[in-house]
């Protein structure tokens, strides 16, 4: 069991920046792969970025790519989204996700929701126009 608590999240103007963070705790850290994912009010949740562990491989979603960046600290158990270039699109509550993973499926990467056991509570990222 691993619970995690996401922080960062605000009101920012288009074309700003934040760092949004998850904090891991409970179980060892370093053998689950992340991810990060956004709900905007009325739609899905839909897939941001992935990290396999140890933090080898990267994945974004296209309409995030370029802009966002997803990175891992496994000493301090956290792991980060950097956001920049926002667009009012991009308003949605965040979710950091975790899953188990081998210690050897070092390039695991999970990009659909299902695939994921454990989730924050979010942190709401609005971007003004």
């Amino acid at each position: 069991q691993v619970q995690l608590v996401e922080s960062g999240g605000g009101l920012v103007q288009a074309g700003g920046s934040l760092r949004l963070s998850c904090a891991a705790s409970g179980r060892t850290f370093s053998v689950y792969a992340m991810g990060w994912f956004r709900q905007a009010p009325g739609k899905e949740r839909e897939f941001v970025a992935a990290i396999t562990w140890p933090g080898i491989v990267t994945y974004y979603a296209d309409s995030v790519k370029g802009r966002f960046t997803i990175s891992r600290d496994n000493a301090k158990n956290t792991v980060d989204l950097h956001v920049n270039n926002l667009k009012p699109e991009d308003t949605a509550v965040y979710y950091c996700a975790a899953e188990t993973v081998g210690p050897h499926e070092t390039r695991v990467l999970l990009t659909t929701d299902k695939e994921y056991d454990y989730w924050g509570q979010g942190t709401q990222v609005t971007v003004s126009s």
